[in-house]
């Protein structure tokens, strides 16, 4: 139980970057952190203390496996964060050049 606490104080503290921050790197590291607690979480639901990787179960006591889907979805859920991550990065650099700050307070509108 501890544990999903900690994943929650961390998605929070995500939260309060992206929210709270003006700053477009900010915001960034904020989505990064809340992406990685999510991870974290998805593959705290699949453990399972002393656990067995479910690899041949025709020996083993079914039991006690470790729930192998969890780990997949992280797995594409890390590739999927990767290619978003660096689209937000390349906006931002974009951002960057045309008005030659990563305040978002200073940013009036965007043009194309």
């Amino acid at each position: 139980m501890t544990l999903y606490l900690l994943c929650l104080l961390l998605f929070c503290i995500g939260l309060y970057g992206v929210l709270r921050k003006r700053n477009l790197v900010k915001m960034i590291v904020g989505l990064g952190i809340i992406e990685y607690s999510m991870n974290l979480f998805f593959v705290l639901l699949g453990y399972r203390v002393h656990g067995r990787a479910p690899l041949d179960a025709r020996n083993q006591d079914i039991l006690n496996m470790v729930d192998p889907l969890p780990q997949a979805l992280v797995l594409t859920s890390i590739v999927i964060g990767l290619g978003v991550m660096a689209l937000i990065i390349a906006i931002a650099i974009r951002i960057y050049e045309k008005y030659g700050t990563f305040d978002i307070t200073k940013i009036k509108r965007l043009k194309g």
